[in-house]
């Protein structure tokens, strides 16, 4: 066996030859790919038209579809059951031909118990979980007898968190006073703001 204090000097002089002849190789290498790019030949590029594909037909002109009248009219004496409103338009009565009055024509507005609001209120867990707060606007339709019919959501931020879905799950069933018009309680499409905070 060969001793500790020879082999160390072997191997150290081993590695140091090994990276010498390494400098070496790299050093002679780079030096001729320098002096063989000067000789290169410059190579010349020529452009060549190339035939292009002619354009696709034209697409089939669509004509519009035209539906067929019947030739005999039909008279009767009851009014259809559909209501024909503009694009864009919101339908504001109900499936009882109930008209829901704009706030701007009540003077008493319909009044929530705050404390069933609060209680039916669930803030979402993923927003909790977060720590984000939020606000909705909600648009409730409210008949006379103060049974919240229909409810939309007209603003949530931030949206996608779940606010609104919260919001409408709190108010889908509940009652409250009616409002009133002239002393005579009416339906009406209410607007009810609901803050989201962590306590």
């Amino acid at each position: 066996m060969i001793s500790e204090k020879i082999l160390r000097p072997v191997l150290f002089l081993a590695v140091a030859l090994v990276h010498g002849l390494l400098i070496v190789f790299l050093a002679f290498n780079v030096g001729a790919s320098v002096m063989g790019a000067g000789s290169e030949e410059a190579r010349i590029m020529k452009l060549t038209d190339i035939e292009e594909e002619p354009p696709p037909p034209p697409a089939p002109e669509e004509r519009p579809v035209v539906e067929e009248i019947a030739e005999t009219m039909i008279e009767t004496d009851t009014p259809p059951d559909q209501t024909v409103v503009a694009a864009g338009t919101l339908l504001t009565t109900s499936q009882a031909g109930e008209d829901y009055l704009p706030m701007h024509r009540v003077s008493i507005p319909p009044r929530f118990d705050e404390r069933l609001i609060t209680q039916a209120l669930i803030y979402p867990p993923i927003a909790l979980r977060s720590g984000i707060e939020g606000r909705v606007i909600l648009e409730l339709f409210i008949d006379r007898t103060g049974r919240v019919q229909r409810i939309t959501v007209l603003q949530e931020n931030p949206a996608g968190r779940g606010f609104g879905e919260a919001a409408v799950r709190a108010f889908e069933g509940q009652r409250c006073s009616p409002a009133e018009a002239n002393g005579e309680p009416v339906s009406v499409r209410y607007r009810y703001p609901v803050a989201f905070r962590i306590r």
